[in-house]
């Protein structure tokens, strides 16, 4: 069975594009997608979608099948078969990198199961140390009630691609359902998407399991010294600092 050299497929888009005149970016722009896609396909890290495979080709002028033979076929011509066997082999990995996707999500639907039993294990444990479930009310329980709601959607119902349109406008917010985002200054993209999930996921999953703890370990110091609202600063932190690995990874991966 035929399989795509995903390297050679490489060298032969890189060749093309350079042919054509083309910066990695104008091409880019051509298909809606981000110059860090093209990158890696130049540099045989991935393969297009399927459905990219027919606008690549005939921008860089060629037929679908050179371009997943990685090479010109001139007056040489496949026979049907092995014109099937590649169509087949590209759409193999295109499904093999969903169910990549869904093997990772899968991940993060069991870490996220995981890590709400030991944030309510870190309550427990502060409540066994003498704090009151009125003194968690404040701070504790609304940063344990926030990331646990998002990171149950993060981790369960969050997109692990964002729709197409996303990689032609330079759009800072991103919508889904009841769900809303805004960063100024990150434009959303499939390039940097799955970084910002991956950071949302982290962040949301870890903190309902280290604030309570940390809460702890300051309660004895803050509260004798600046009262009942020593705990709103620490509070903030936790709930909006999930913005900075976002915008941390938004901006990197942009």
């Amino acid at each position: 069975m035929a399989e795509i050299d995903k390297e050679r497929f490489g060298e032969f888009v890189a060749q093309l594009r350079k042919e054509k005149g083309f910066t990695q970016q104008e091409l880019a722009d051509r298909l809606f997608v981000s110059n860090k896609a093209v990158s890696k396909w130049e540099r045989g890290q991935s393969l297009p979608d399927i459905g990219l495979l027919e606008p690549l080709a005939d921008i860089l002028g060629v037929t679908v099948t050179e371009l997943l033979r990685g090479e010109r076929l001139g007056e040489k011509s496949l026979d049907s078969r092995e014109v099937e066997e590649l169509v087949t082999a590209a759409a193999r990995l295109s499904a093999e990198e969903q169910e990549r996707r869904r093997a990772s999500k899968s991940r993060w639907q069991r870490r996220w199961v995981f890590m709400t039993a030991a944030a309510l294990g870190a309550v427990g444990l502060t409540l066994a140390a003498g704090a009151t479930v009125e003194e968690l009310t404040l701070s504790v329980m609304t940063v344990e009630v926030l990331c646990l709601i998002f990171g149950l959607w993060s981790c369960f119902f969050a997109k692990e691609v964002l729709p197409a349109f996303y990689d032609r406008e330079k759009l800072n917010f991103y919508s889904q359902g009841a769900f809303r985002m805004n960063i100024p200054g990150v434009r959303f993209n499939n390039s940097n998407w799955p970084h910002i999930l991956e950071a949302m996921r982290w962040w949301c999953t870890l903190t309902p399991v280290v604030y309570p703890l940390v809460w702890l370990a300051l309660r004895g110091v803050m509260a004798p010294v600046f009262g009942a609202m020593w705990e709103l600063p620490l509070c903030l932190f936790a709930c909006l600092g999930l913005f900075i690995p976002i915008y941390a990874a938004g901006k990197r991966y942009e």
